[in-house]
């Protein structure tokens, strides 16, 4: 029996299942204390027992993206507030290859915010 946060892939239609299984594997193996948790009906990644990320799809466009926890204290062009008071979100658009150089940069300024 699948674990509800696999379940959540499984859900997915392609593209957007392929480009974040890939994500997830990623954001997995960037850190040895970086975790798979589920909570709020979302795929969460926890580093050392606190949020670090999460994968959501957007209401308005559709796509998926990863929201960071700490976002609001991070400075990337990339990743957008919207109305969000603590995190920020990176679009991802399933349709062209990821920047895993991006989101490795992000994920390391996400953990040495945690120093």
């Amino acid at each position: 029996m699948l674990r509800p946060f696999d379940n959540y892939f499984d859900r997915l239609n392609e593209p957007v299942k392929g480009c974040l299984l890939a994500l997830k594997d990623f954001i997995s193996g960037f850190d040895d204390a970086i975790t798979q948790e589920w909570k709020y009906s979302m795929p969460f990644f926890y580093h050392k027992g606190k949020m670090l990320c999460y994968f959501h799809i957007h209401k308005k466009t559709g796509e998926p993206y990863i929201g960071f926890v700490d976002g609001g204290l991070l400075d990337f062009p990339e990743l957008v507030q919207e109305k969000r008071a603590r995190m920020k979100i990176l679009p991802i658009n399933p349709e062209v290859d990821i920047d895993l150089a991006l989101v490795g940069s992000i994920l390391k300024a996400s953990l040495d915010l945690r120093k």
